[in-house]
């Protein structure tokens, strides 16, 4: 069964962090200049939040806030969903889908950041390993390296 650490491996663990005591523009700014959908929020090494665009357009925009002068803090949303590099893709799916969320944040044992994953990335996962089922199954029926 393949895991979560099986999508950190290919895409790295790379993660765009922000501190809870920076301005929601600087956040949005970071979001769009990396263009990604979320900043993971750590304070002291340790993840208390995670802001996204829907959190940005839901509590600054629609409410007319000032996103220069709102902190980060303010808006993020504290109540994670996470995971852990052993978690099963099928399981992390499910969060996903069940809870209406885009992004995984994967911890460690001791709760330290070591990734980030998406629905975009369980989704590019699937068709990759499909791929390669379609490949394995065509050089089975026909004998030969079809690439």
């Amino acid at each position: 069964m393949a895991t979560v650490s099986d999508i950190l491996a290919l895409k790295g663990s790379h993660i765009e962090t922000i501190s809870p005591m920076a301005t929601v523009f600087e956040a949005a700014d970071r979001m769009n200049h990396d263009k990604i959908g979320s900043l993971v929020v750590l304070a002291d090494d340790r993840v208390v939040g995670i802001i996204t665009e829907r959190d940005i357009l839901v509590r600054i925009v629609a409410q007319c806030r000032d996103a220069s002068s709102t902190l980060v803090e303010d808006v993020m949303t504290t109540e994670l969903v996470c995971c852990q590099p052993h978690t099963r893709l099928e399981e992390a799916r499910g969060t996903l889908k069940n809870r209406r969320i885009r992004h995984l944040p994967v911890l460690d044992g001791d709760g330290h950041l070591c990734g980030l994953i998406s629905i975009g990335d369980l989704n590019a996962y699937d068709s990759c390993d499909h791929e390669r089922t379609i490949h394995l199954l065509q050089e089975y029926i026909y004998g030969v390296d079809v690439t």
